[in-house]
């Protein structure tokens, strides 16, 4: 009670309390963006599970795989056909073969050697396989094939001429990968595998005198 002039009393007013917001109705609205945080969390908790763990079986498998391809390409390296093997040089065509064959073979028994020694390093900073690899590494696997294969004939015989069948299946053998992995402008898939075709060709078959 406060005093007022005249004796008499006001009676003192009790503050006025808000209302609580009624959450039942729907009264409270969601904070923005926690939605949107949610469901980026979902998302990377997806990822998160959807990311390839550590394997060593697949690791030791990659190796081994790498070991026999370096291996037999070694093997061919030194089964090149020389124009005149009887002459002795510092370098034929079966050099730069062997060297390569022999720095991949080393490198994949290190790496044999490290998959089977080691725990199998983790593998975080790899994407999910896409729609469609698997695919599309089984198809470049038997375009190679094939074109080893073809290459393998060397030339063939066509109306009394010789044609020379390495600048035809490699030009045919890169618009083969172009094509499988989704380029589709023409300027690319007419320059890359005519020009990197005609660069070997030059290159190797004609100034250095390796036969393809």
């Amino acid at each position: 009670m406060h005093p007022v002039p005249g004796g008499r009393r006001q009676p003192r007013r009790l503050p006025q309390c808000r209302r609580a917001p009624d959450v039942r109705r729907g009264a409270v609205r969601p904070l923005r963006g926690a939605s949107r945080l949610s469901e980026a969390a979902q998302h990377a908790v997806t990822d998160e599970a959807a990311r390839p763990r550590p394997s060593r079986a697949l690791e030791i498998t990659a190796a081994a795989v790498a070991v026999a391809f370096t291996a037999g390409y070694l093997g061919l390296a030194t089964q090149i056909a020389l124009r005149d093997e009887s002459a002795v040089a510092a370098m034929d065509a079966r050099t730069w073969p062997t060297v390569l064959g022999v720095a991949g073979l080393s490198v994949s028994i290190v790496l044999l050697v490290i998959a089977v020694a080691r725990p199998a390093p983790r593998r975080d900073d790899l994407e999910s396989v896409a729609t469609g690899g698997p695919l599309r590494v089984m198809l470049t696997v038997v375009i190679s094939g094939a074109f080893v294969a073809a290459w393998s004939a060397q030339s063939v015989i066509l109306a009394g001429y010789r044609i020379q069948l390495f600048p035809i299946i490699a030009a045919l053998y890169l618009l083969s990968l172009l094509l499988l992995f989704g380029h589709r402008r023409w300027i690319g898939l007419i320059a890359y595998p005519v020009g990197l075709t005609a660069f070997i060709y030059i290159l190797f078959g004609i100034v250095l005198r390796i036969p393809l």
